[in-house]
């Protein structure tokens, strides 16, 4: 089962290795790897809580707005294509003849 730590004890963990001894050590108490330490520092290294805090919060927020926008744009692709097969051929007004449609390609 994989475990997810909050931003503030990731923070905590970083901070305190950093004025520990052995890294291997400190992750075996932990409960952590080595790998997972130098992802968290490379990601929140330098950071104070409420920094790590914002930064969730914009990884949210730009999550979100990216779904929204692949919605929107395969929305307007759909209306497209419905447009394109429909208006293919359409009567010109007072003649009755037919065109070809090609400003929509």
């Amino acid at each position: 089962m994989k475990k997810r730590s909050t931003s503030e004890q990731i923070i905590g963990f970083l901070q305190e290795a950093e004025g520990s001894g052995p890294l291997k050590e400190l992750c075996r108490r932990r409960g952590f790897s080595e790998g997972s330490f130098f992802v968290w520092r490379n990601k929140f290294g330098g950071m104070n809580v409420s920094d790590a805090k914002r930064l969730m919060e914009l990884e949210t927020g730009n999550a979100r707005f990216k779904k929204r926008f692949a919605e929107s744009l395969s929305g307007n692709e759909v209306s497209r294509e419905v447009i394109r097969k429909s208006g293919d051929r359409i009567r010109s007004p007072g003649r009755g003849a037919v065109h070809e449609k090609s400003w929509l390609e």
